[in-house]
């Protein structure tokens, strides 16, 4: 049977990957179980498991700003041991990885071996990541980069405009950055479908089909919930100047799914209905 080790597993993503995973032999630990900056504590913990997956991140954009030492130990350092430690394994490693490792810039989607010009200290110490893992384990890892994620286990944008509804009339949301908004669990089990086939190593966009804006996906919430979206306006990034400059365009393509024969993440309005019949933005 085989062995799955999760780390990072107390996040909104590593959540769900438990949950995708039900039934196999998991071990979930978070950062108190097995610290990834520290390399000898990983070489050992990775023993005996035949699958890692990195769900674990420094993901506070803005405060890598100023503490991109702290962010790089977590987003570098850590896929560089774990890479270390699987390959001396023979373990199988997913390292999930951002669009920020682009610069937003471009027109048409980021194919997954286009070359990387992150713009923030987050991106810069996930790209890193991504290149230690391709250094040292190429033939047994996936990069699995993915943007835009909310989920039921964690603080996201939906239950964000949700709760902001609440309380104003109206919303201005920017409509000058565009994605994917996904949904932590269906990323979750596309990395479990990525296991289970002969899909080849390397590089895959973990992202939901279909492009919108953040004024787009907030409108798309307001509808789902049963709001008038109306509610909600559009306006443009420089009124929300933040310290991490965003990347405008973050739309991942998804030709390494196909070339696999693997299928790309369902369209993100239809996941949007699911989870929110679901009922997974309300506050618990």
């Amino acid at each position: 049977m085989t062995r799955y080790l999760i780390t990072g597993a107390a996040g909104m993503l590593g959540r769900d990957l438990q949950a995708a995973l039900a039934g196999r032999d998991v071990t979930a630990s978070d950062r108190t179980e097995l610290d990834i900056t520290d390399r000898a504590a990983v070489l050992a913990g990775v023993v005996g498991y035949d699958v890692i997956i990195n769900a674990a991140a420094y993901t506070k954009v803005d405060d890598a700003e100023t503490n991109e030492d702290a962010a790089y130990a977590i987003n570098a350092t850590g896929p560089h041991n774990l890479a270390l430690a699987a390959s001396a394994a023979g373990a199988k490693l997913v390292q999930v990885s951002t669009d920020y490792v682009f610069d937003g810039s471009a027109t048409d989607p980021y194919s997954e071996d286009t070359p990387l010009n992150p713009i923030s200290a987050y991106g810069r110490t996930k790209a890193a990541g991504e290149a230690f893992v391709l250094a040292e384990h190429p033939a047994g890892s996936y990069i699995v980069r993915t943007a835009w994620l909310y989920g039921e286990h964690g603080p996201n944008f939906p239950k964000t405009m949700l709760k902001l509804a609440a309380a104003r009339d109206t919303l201005s949301v920017v409509d000058d950055q565009v994605g994917q908004p996904t949904w932590t669990a269906d990323l979750a089990a596309q990395i479990v479908a990525l296991l289970d086939s002969d899909a080849p190593a390397g590089i895959y966009h973990g992202t939901s089909s279909g492009v919108t804006s953040w004024f787009g996906f907030a409108q798309a919430v307001f509808a789902a919930a049963a709001l008038n979206p109306e509610r909600v306006t559009p306006t443009d990034s420089s009124q929300f100047v933040r310290p991490a400059p965003r990347p405008s365009y973050s739309v991942l393509g998804h030709d390494a799914w196909a070339a696999a024969g693997l299928s790309p993440i369902r369209d993100w309005r239809e996941a949007l209905a699911v989870a929110s019949e679901q009922g997974i933005f309300a506050d618990r």
